[in-house]
């Protein structure tokens, strides 16, 4: 589209060479990204991860909880692996009322990959689609019943962890 246009001034000209130059980067960074993940798909398939066998989590995904959450020995429960994560809920109880609330705390990268994880299960027929609609016909709201999936994948993302470290 920029070959078909014939600059008639100095300024169009010059913006055709900044639509140019931005076009480059925009093809650069394209192949950056896929260099990184193929890199990273690589890398998850030679760590054998069992990660990757949660509906929803990819190589990117399983590269993420592995890059940031390190060694799994360092958090000595499913709940501390939960706290880390962001996906442990905080208590925000008012009167006979039980809520609760997002963790603001956590490895947000690690949050977003749990979420991630959640969202494709929710599109999809799978038991944590069914979890997430048991949820709200408990009577939780929308955000509520993400928070609960959020945590369960948490949980089997902390299995998953150990069960490779015992490999």
């Amino acid at each position: 589209m920029l070959a078909g246009i014939t600059p008639i001034d100095g300024v169009i000209g010059e913006r055709k060479a900044q639509a140019a130059a931005l076009l480059d980067d925009v093809f650069r960074l394209d192949a950056q990204i896929k260099e990184v993940k193929a890199r990273a798909r690589i890398a998850v398939e030679a760590s054998k991860t069992s990660l990757v066998d949660i509906y929803g989590a990819g190589p990117i995904v399983a590269a993420l909880v592995l890059g940031h959450a390190g060694d799994v020995g360092r958090f000595a429960s499913r709940n501390h692996f939960a706290s880390y994560t962001g996906t442990a809920p905080i208590e925000a109880s008012s009167g006979p009322k039980k809520r609760h609330r997002l963790n603001p705390r956590g490895n947000r990268m690690l949050d977003h990959a749990m979420h991630i994880v959640a969202i494709s299960q929710i599109r999809n027929d799978t038991p944590g689609r069914a979890y997430y609609l048991r949820k709200i016909d408990e009577g939780k709201t929308k955000k509520e019943a993400l928070r609960a999936l959020k945590r369960r994948i948490s949980d089997a993302g902390f299995r998953a962890l150990v069960i490779d470290a015992g490999k």
